[in-house]
Order: structure tokens, then sequence, then C-alpha cells
């Protein structure tokens, strides 16, 4: 699919008439006659198709005078797959708006990160979604005051701000403008069968386009955690998050039609973020039957994808810290890229308290291990040098990864390091970064994986015959480990 999907009108229509869940996100249906506006899988009666009109974005349907549907709670839709599989201008606009970099820093600090001026974000996005960044951040903090509304027992005052709005007045406004139902009305709606979670902590629903395999997803998560700062208990994923205004714990546990969400923010106005980063770390906004559709035309690939369909690519929280992470786990095993990882918290990283035990730390900021005396790293020396001379770029400004990173310049920035080959800058790419079609043609359990199934197994034929992978190349590499058994393919028990 394109970007323009809402622009094909017939599209739409069957899309809404068949009630398509796959299409959640990707467009939204305005009708016309009760200026309501749905996702595709709306369970009431669909509209006649004349009474419909297609928008990109629910700020667009804000915009135009539309009211989210009380049914289908078309704010709470996947994101669009879009905003993850590309990196030009729109999309990391998108990756940036989601992050909050808006509400923190306005416009100017949005345009002033992609490099490119206010006037031409602001016409980029109106051209393509159908709003501007003042709209789309508008409709990001609407959402955020429901999921507090509805989740939290918090004053709507405390509400209104920790959602980034600058006024009780102008959320009140907004909440009755977007869901035609007061702040109180809404809580009072809200179902309250399950226990109220404790102060501090906010339980949610993250909500992913089916099929999702978590197997590969959480074991890969789960085997690789560095000791005090990720670990896997009681069916779930849990890990510290470096955030804009503090710090938080967030603990993620698969169910079959969403993934249970539990959030203790030591700073509220940081909850938009935090989803955000979880989202993107467990790729909770791809297209899986786009992926998979693409890749069993591959007949080697296909029983793959049939056998366990709706593999995602397991990402992170943090980009810089992955990137630490990658070069910590050069040609060295998994659990020896974790003991590295572990001490490097333990001696550097920041303290904090977990109420529910097991995690001590946040991961170190590339600042905190600029300043560590290289003589007390245990690792050879060309790798040390790997190690100090990223974070330093890291600390100082010179390479930044972030959701607004262009690809192929951070590719290019990575590669001009000492000790960075192509399979470290790849792996950066796949899973911090989240370039989609990143691939590890020399990676051993790939080559491995590949020999087995009568593929090429030489880095250049694999190479060659994975063009038609394209664009989706990350998640045929998960498809391709996946044949082995290492616990990284599959959930702990």
């Amino acid at each position: 699919m394109q970007t323009a999907t809402h622009l094909d009108r017939d599209h739409c229509v069957r899309a809404v008439q068949s009630k398509d869940a796959r299409f959640d996100g990707w467009f939204f249906t305005a009708v016309l006659t009760t200026r309501i506006y749905c996702r595709p899988s709306c369970p009431v009666v669909p509209p006649k198709p004349e009474n419909m009109t297609f928008y990109p974005s629910a700020a667009a349907c804000q915009q135009a005078g539309f009211r989210a549907c009380k049914r289908c709670r078309p704010d709470t839709s996947p994101g669009s797959p879009e905003w993850n599989r590309r990196a030009d201008l729109v999309a990391r606009a998108m990756r940036l708006i989601a992050d909050g970099v808006v509400d923190r820093e306005g416009v100017p600090g949005l345009a002033a990160r992609l490099g490119y001026s206010t006037r031409q974000v602001e016409r980029q996005l109106f051209a393509e979604l159908g709003a501007g960044p003042l709209a789309l951040a508008r409709a990001q903090r609407a959402q955020t005051a429901r999921l507090l509304i509805e989740t939290s027992s918090l004053s709507m005052a405390e509400i209104a701000f920790a959602a980034g709005f600058s006024s009780i007045r102008t959320f009140n406004d907004t909440v009755r403008e977007v869901f035609a139902l007061t702040p109180t009305e809404l809580r009072a709606r809200a179902p309250r069968s399950s226990p109220a979670p404790a102060p501090g902590t906010l339980s949610l629903r993250l909500p992913f386009r089916a099929p999702l395999n978590p197997d590969n997803l959480f074991g890969h998560l789960a085997a690789t955690a560095v000791p005090g700062v990720e670990e896997w208990r009681e069916g779930a994923y849990r890990r510290t998050l470096r955030l804009p205004y503090g710090h938080g714990i967030v603990s993620l546990a698969p169910c079959p039609d969403h993934i249970a969400c539990r959030l203790m923010l030591s700073d509220l106005r940081d909850l938009t973020v935090a989803i955000s980063r979880c989202r993107r770390m467990l790729d909770l906004d791809a297209d899986p039957v786009a992926v998979d559709d693409q890749l069993r035309t591959d007949p080697f690939l296909a029983p793959l994808v049939d056998k366990a369909p709706g593999r995602r690519v397991p990402r992170t929280v943090d980009e810089a810290e992955f990137a630490v992470r990658a070069v910590l786990g050069q040609q060295v095993s998994t659990a020896a890229a974790r003991t590295h990882a572990a001490r490097l918290v333990t001696a550097h990283g920041k303290p904090l308290d977990d109420p529910e035990g097991g995690l001590t730390h946040l991961f170190p900021s590339p600042e905190a291990l600029a300043a560590v005396d290289p003589e007390t790293l245990a690792m050879p020396r060309t790798r040390r040098t790997t190690f100090t001379t990223l974070v330093r770029q890291l600390a100082d400004g010179a390479l930044h990864l972030g959701v607004e990173s262009d690809w192929a310049e951070a590719r290019a920035l990575l590669l001009a390091l000492p000790g960075f080959g192509p399979w470290t800058v790849d792996v950066i790419a796949m899973r911090a970064l989240g370039d989609p079609d990143a691939f590890l043609p020399t990676d051993l359990g790939i080559r491995r994986a590949a020999q087995e199934l009568g593929l090429p197994a030489t880095p250049a034929a694999l190479t060659a015959r994975a063009e038609a992978w394209r664009p989706w190349r990350a998640y045929a590499v998960q498809y391709l480990w996946a044949t082995d058994s290492h616990p990284i393919n599959f959930l702990p028990v």
C-alpha cells in the first residue's frame, strides 16, 4: 500500500464495508451525516458510500470538524506503518511528533531537528496528512488525556498538564471537541471492572495489527536483557526508561489481541513518549500482512512464514544505548555481551528504586560513558578504541542516533568510525534506527540458515537473492534467525 491510501476511494469503501481491521490507522472514515469519524473496522453498520469521506490522520478529521466515534475509538488505532518504513521528511517528523518533540520544543524545535525550515515542515505535513504539526500534536495530546482520564485516578488538572495542555480550559475544550464528552463524562463511561492500579502506576493496552508472533520479539529482548536494566518476570518483559522529564519502569506482556503495558513514571508528562518508545521497541505499528505476503513470494521463505506468521523486529527504546551494546557484542557470545553491559551499568548507570525489585539502574548515558577511563574496560584494545570513539561522538553531538535520523546519513557516519563494519552498522540500522530493509548477509546465523534452506550462503549471492525481499529484509532476518534453537527465538518459560 502507498501513503495516499485515503485517496483511493473505492479501496477505502471496500475496507469499511468489510470492516477490515488491517486498515486501522492507515486512514480514517468521516461520516458526513453524523460528523463522526471512525476506524475502518468500526462495528456499527457502515454508512452509505456517498456519506463517507476519507482522511489520512485523526488530526485531519478533527481539523475538519469531525468527532471521534464512541464505539470504535479511532484514537486508539495502531499508528500508520508508513512512519516506520520510511526515512523521508514526513516520516521523520511523524516519529518526532510521536516522541513529544512539538510539546517540548515547539514547531521550531521540530524543524531544527529535521534540518528544514518551519514552513517546509508544515507544508509537507499538511500536503500528506491534511494537518500541520500543531494539529497532529494536539490530536496526540487528546489521546494521552483520554488514557489518563480512563486509567488513572488523577485530578483533571493533573491530567491536563501531564498530557501537555497549556491550560485546564484548553484541555476541557479539546476533550469536548474531539470526543463530544466532557472529561468527567469520559471518566464515568470508562469500565472499572479491574482493580485500580497502584498510585503512580498506569495500566493500558497497546494495540497492534494481527498477526503478532511474540516468540522472537520477547525472546530476543529477554535473552539479551542486561541485568539491572531489563528482566523477564512472570510472563512480562520489564525494563527501565530514561525519559525527557524523568525516568520510568515499564512491564510489557503479550496477550492475544494486545500488549498489556504497565508504566511507573517519575513524571507523568513522559507518558506519551514512554508509550511511543515501547511501541517502537515492539514494532507494533508494522503491517504484518504486507510483510509476510512479500516474503511468501520466495518459495524458500514461504514455509517459514506460514509456520509462524507475524514476526516483528525487536527494537529499542534508546538508540544510543543500543549502539553501545552492539559494540559490546562484537565477536562475543550473548552471555558475554550481557556481562560487559552489566559491569558498565553497575559502575556508571544511574541508580533507581524498583518497587517490585529486580531493576536497579538506568543504562549509562553517553556522557557518563565518555568519562570512563578506557584502561578500566575489560575488552581488547581495538574494541576499546571503537567503544570510546562511539561514546565520545554521541556525547559531544557529532553523531546523533534518534527517531529523526536519516538512515543513509547515519550509516555513513557509523561506517566512518574505527571498528564499525557492515554487520555492526546494519544491526544498529535494523534494531535502533528501525530501517525495515536492513540486512545482515555476513551474520553467521543468517548464512547457516540460508545454507540449510538451500538459499545462497555467500554474502554477495545472498544479498543478490534478497533483492526480491525488499523493502522487508529486516523481517526476513527474523525468519531466518528463527530456524536456529538459540534462546532469542523462544518465549522464556
